[in-house]
């Protein structure tokens, strides 16, 4: 099974700044969508409305969808994406660094059984999307079939509506950010000599057409900001960051969040000075809420990812309806989150995405499912068929993936350690999807001794299986934190953009690796 990097903080880019004012939400892209949930407009209703201005009409897209199903395939869709992105970067007191990337292509996907032909194209003509079409149709080899001669809309949810657009936002507005983080950075220790930002805002909108008839857009915002610290002290130099994330426009960088992001940058890199060395060895290891629930995205929820299953890799390929942690043990898996980084109001396959219950009390319920694995396994697709961009066919993802609350508190889970370690951030690690086994890098946390958090430790990795880990978590609170951080999922070579979260959790038993030499 190849090993992989897993969820990898995806900041760079910065931005800061205030505020978007406007008066009432704008309609995402200012598409035309039904306002009431579960309206169902008529089929008269259907019409391009973003890409129109692109050139793509319903003639193009039927016209596609015919090329595409005609050697016999049994599903058909077009992916159009159109994504604006804005980098700026600033080092040394100065923004030496601006740069943006813009994408605009559609992908053809043609379904034949469990086989799947892709074509994609970046000329947004008929002829570039008929040959883009008759690629992906060379997967089948039978009789055309028809494709749909009307479309209709569905409504969906608005989980990321915006004051302000970000392609309506200019350059000079995100700017006093970025200088005003560094500032305030310096300012805040005099041991922080160095301060990196990084912001990055995007402006992006799908369409997605199938031979179903189903005729989607939506506008998806994105923006990340991140602090780097490097601060010395007596000789000795220590590095951290802090980033946070979500599908939002400039009024995301209040004033109060702006002031979070350099508290923790600062103080998740001075504190370093004070670290010493984990104890090695197995050891009751406490997970702190938000950024923690890294370990149960990576070492458990792709294990639930549907196509692993259905292909016979994952652990839980065998575990559906079976016990696979304890009985306060829940998760999810949450597309509704508003403006968090993993929401989405649909998945990149056109389906309804809400909330997926995978474990539920300790029972595993179901996996992950795009339209091909829900077929497989004879259940509705779950929204989660995701993909990178228009370059690629979907497949199982996660969105924001996270523990339910739980019967204990955090202290008392603290207090019930003699001896262990409490982990409070990550920074990378690798995993095993097949077996589950893992490593995660901590890179800030404490001793706990004696049922008390103690000195700051630093350096420290965690070894394990993720099926295990699970089973062993015998301790859950009721401070459940979904994470802010800009936390990117890669998967098959595609990236896509998650969340993830959990409470503070005991598990039971775990190996703890770090420089300090084991004694005995």
């Amino acid at each position: 099974m190849n090993r992989r990097a897993f969820v990898e903080l995806g900041a760079t880019a910065l931005a800061g700044g205030l505020l978007g004012c406007g008066s009432a939400p704008v309609t995402p892209g200012a598409l035309e969508m039904p306002s009431a949930a579960g309206a169902k407009p008529s089929a008269d209703a259907a019409r391009v409305n973003y890409f129109g201005r692109f050139g793509v009409d319903e003639g193009m897209i039927r016209e596609t969808l015919g090329a595409a199903l005609s050697r016999g395939g049994d599903y058909a869709d077009l992916f159009f994406q159109h994504r604006v992105r804005n980098h700026f970067v600033l080092e040394d007191g100065e923004v030496n660094r601006a740069y943006g990337r813009i994408e605009l292509g559609v992908g053809v996907r043609v379904v034949k059984g469990d086989q799947t032909g892709y074509g994609f194209t970046e000329e947004l003509t008929r002829d570039a999307l008929r040959r883009a079409a008759q690629t992906a149709a060379a997967v089948a080899d039978g009789p055309s079939r028809t494709g749909p001669q009307a479309f209709h809309v569905d409504a969906l949810p608005q989980r990321y509506p915006l004051n302000v657009r970000w392609d309506d936002v200019k350059p000079e507005q995100k700017l006093p950010i970025l200088t005003g983080i560094n500032a305030n950075a310096l300012k805040a220790d005099a041991r922080v000599k160095k301060v990196t930002v990084t912001f990055m805002d995007e402006a992006g909108a799908i369409l997605i057409a199938d031979s179903q008839g189903r005729l989607i857009e939506d506008v998806q915002p994105m923006t990340v900001l991140s602090v780097s610290c490097v601060a010395e002290h007596n000789g000795r130099r220590e590095q951290n960051s802090y980033n946070v994330a979500g599908r939002s426009g400039l009024d995301f960088y209040s004033r109060d969040r702006l002031d979070r992001v350099v508290r923790e940058a600062v103080a998740r890199t001075v504190i370093l000075f004070e670290a010493v060395e984990a104890p090695v060895g197995e050891m009751p290891v406490v997970l702190g809420a938000g950024s923690s629930g890294i370990l149960l995205h990576e070492a458990i929820g792709h294990g639930m990812e549907a196509d692993f299953n259905r292909k016979g890799v994952s652990i839980y390929s065998d575990k559906i309806g079976k016990p696979v942690a304890k009985p306060f043990v829940s998760i999810v898996d949450d597309a509704t989150n508003e403006y968090a980084r993993g929401a989405i109001n649909v998945d990149d396959e056109g389906n309804p995405a809400g909330v997926t219950t995978l474990v539920d009390k300790g029972i595993l319920a179901t996996y992950l499912h795009d339209a091909i694995s829900a077929k497989h396994y004879g259940v509705k697709p779950t929204g989660n068929g995701r993909r990178e961009s228009y370059q690629h066919a979907p497949m199982p993802r996660m969105r924001s993936t996270y523990m339910l609350p739980g019967p204990h508190k955090k202290d008392e889970i603290i207090a019930s350690v003699k001896k262990g370690i409490f982990c409070s951030s990550f920074s990378n690690g690798q995993v095993s999807i097949g077996a589950g086994d893992f490593t995660f890098y901590v890179r800030n946390g404490y001793l706990i001794e004696d049922g008390k958090l103690t000195r700051p430790i630093k350096d420290v990795n965690l070894i394990g299986n993720g099926p295990k880990a699970l089973e062993q978590v015998d301790m859950v609170a009721d401070d459940l934190v979904i994470d802010e951080g800009g936390w990117t999922c890669g998967k098959d070579a595609q990236s896509v953009p998650v969340s993830q979260g959990i409470p503070t959790v005991r598990v039971a038993s775990m190996t703890v690796g770090g420089r300090a030499q084991k004694k005995g």
